[in-house]
C-alpha cells in the first residue's frame, strides 16, 4: 500500500478499514480488474449473475468511497480505474483474459421491460401485426404514443412499423404501459463493463468488441500467406520442409530429364522420350529403306506429346512444380524420407 493510501486510511472506521483491505485483497487475486455498471438490475437478478460467473469471474459491491481508496492503495496503475467508478458500479475480477470476460458478460444479458423515466437504448418500434388485443381502449393508448394502430379483423392491429421511442428519449409512463401490455422488452439487462485493467494496460469496451469470425479468417489467411513466402523464399520450417523436398524433387526429375542424367530414378522416363523422339526424326524420313523395319510407316507423335525436349521439359518441370505440394499437403508425414532419398539417388 502506497504512502498516500495509508495516510488516506489512518482514519477510517475499523469496518471500513477491514472493508478497503479485502478490496485490496481482491484486486490482487486476479490477473484482470474491471469496474461494471449495475445500474437497473434488479437484486434477485443481480444475484442470479453473480452465481452465473461462479468459476470464471467474481462480482464485489461496495461504497464507491471504499472502491476508490482500495484502487489507489494497489499498486501497478489500478488506480485508473477510478475514472469509471460512478453511479452503480461494482469491481468484476477473472483470471481470464478482457476479450473474454467481455464477451462472456456479453453473453449474459437478457432483455428485460423498461420503466417510466428510463432512457431508451436504442430506438423503440412497435411492429407492424396483429397485437393480439381485443377492441378497446388499448386502441387509443396506442395511438396516443404514436403507434399507427386500428381495430382489425376483431383485434387491435397496428398497420406500419412505428418508432415510439428514439434512442436517448426518456420513456414515459404511458409508453412503458403500452410496451408492458404488448409484452416488449427493449432493454438488455446484465453487467456492463466500462473498463478492464489486465498486464499494465487499461481497455474500454469498443476496443473489446471483436468480430470472432472475422478475426479468425484473418489469422487463417496470415497462416497461408506465411507459408506460401515460406515455401517461395526457400526458407524451411516445420510446416514447410516436406513441400519444399517435393518441390525439389520434382525441379531434379525436370532438371534430369533435359539433362539425360543417369537414374534409376528417371530409365522409364529417358528411355519414353528418347523413343518418343526417334520416332519423330523417323517420321521425317521419306526413304522408308533407309530405316529399320520397326521404324517404317510411324507417324508423328501429336502434337503437344514428348517429341519436342523442350516441351516435353516445360509441361514435365510445371507439372511437377504444381502437383508435388498438393500431394505433400495431403501426406506431410509420409513424403519426408521419400523426397530426400529421390534427390540423393538422381544425384549421387
Amino acid at each position: 500500500m502506497s504512502a498516500e493510501a495509508e495516510r488516506k486510511t489512518e482514519n477510517l472506521p475499523e469496518w471500513k478499514e477491514e472493508e478497503v483491505g479485502e478490496l485490496t485483497d481482491f484486486i490482487d487475486e486476479y490477473e484482470s480488474v474491471g469496474v461494471v455498471s449495475i445500474a437497473g438490475i434488479p437484486s434477485r437478478q443481480l444475484q442470479t449473475m453473480r452465481r452465473n460467473l461462479h468459476g470464471n469471474a467474481e462480482l464485489r459491491v461496495s461504497r464507491n468511497t471504499l472502491l476508490h481508496r482500495a484502487l489507489e492503495a494497489v499498486d501497478a496503475g489500478f488506480e485508473e480505474l477510478t475514472d469509471y467508478i460512478e453511479g452503480q458500479v461494482g469491481l468484476i475480477g477473472t483470471n481470464d483474459n478482457p476479450f473474454g470476460l467481455f464477451k462472456e458478460l456479453e453473453a449474459s444479458k437478457s432483455p428485460a421491460p423498461i420503466s417510466a423515466g428510463e432512457v431508451a437504448p436504442n430506438d423503440i418500434v412497435i411492429p407492424e401485426g396483429d397485437t393480439g388485443v381485443d377492441p378497446g381502449p388499448f386502441v387509443g393508448e396506442l395511438q396516443q404514443v404514436g403507434a399507427a394502430a386500428r381495430i382489425q379483423d376483431g383485434s387491435i392491429h397496428v398497420t406500419d412499423d412505428s418508432v415510439v421511442a428514439e434512442e436517448g428519449e426518456e420513456v414515459s409512463a404511458d409508453l412503458a404501459n403500452v410496451l408492458g401490455e404488448l409484452g416488449m422488452e427493449p432493454k438488455e439487462v446484465g453487467l456492463d463493463l466500462r473498463a478492464v485493467f489486465a498486464d499494465g494496460v487499461m481497455f474500454e469496451p469498443d476496443e473489446l468488441e471483436l468480430d470472432v469470425e472475422e478475426y479468425r479468417t484473418d489469422v487463417e489467411t496470415a497462416v497461408a500467406r506465411a507459408r506460401n513466402l515460406s515455401v517461395n523464399a526457400v526458407f524451411p520450417t516445420d510446416r514447410t520442409a516436406t513441400t519444399l523436398l517435393s518441390k525439389a524433387t520434382g525441379e531434379a526429375k525436370s532438371l534430369g530429364l533435359q539433362a539425360a542424367v543417369e537414374s534409376p530414378d528417371l530409365a522409364d522416363d529417358l528411355v519414353s522420350k528418347a523413343d518418343a523422339q526417334v520416332r519423330a526424326l523417323a517420321a521425317q524420313i521419306d526413304d522408308e529403306d533407309a530405316l529399320p523395319e520397326e521404324l517404317r510407316d510411324v507417324e508423328a507423335p501429336v502434337a503437344g506429346g514428348a517429341t519436342e525436349e523442350d516441351a516435353d521439359d516445360e509441361s514435365s518441370d510445371e507439372e511437377d512444380t504444381e502437383a508435388e505440394p498438393e500431394d505433400a499437403d495431403e501426406d506431410e508425414d509420409d513424403d519426408d524420407d521419400s523426397a530426400g532419398e529421390g534427390l540423393g539417388e538422381m544425384f549421387g
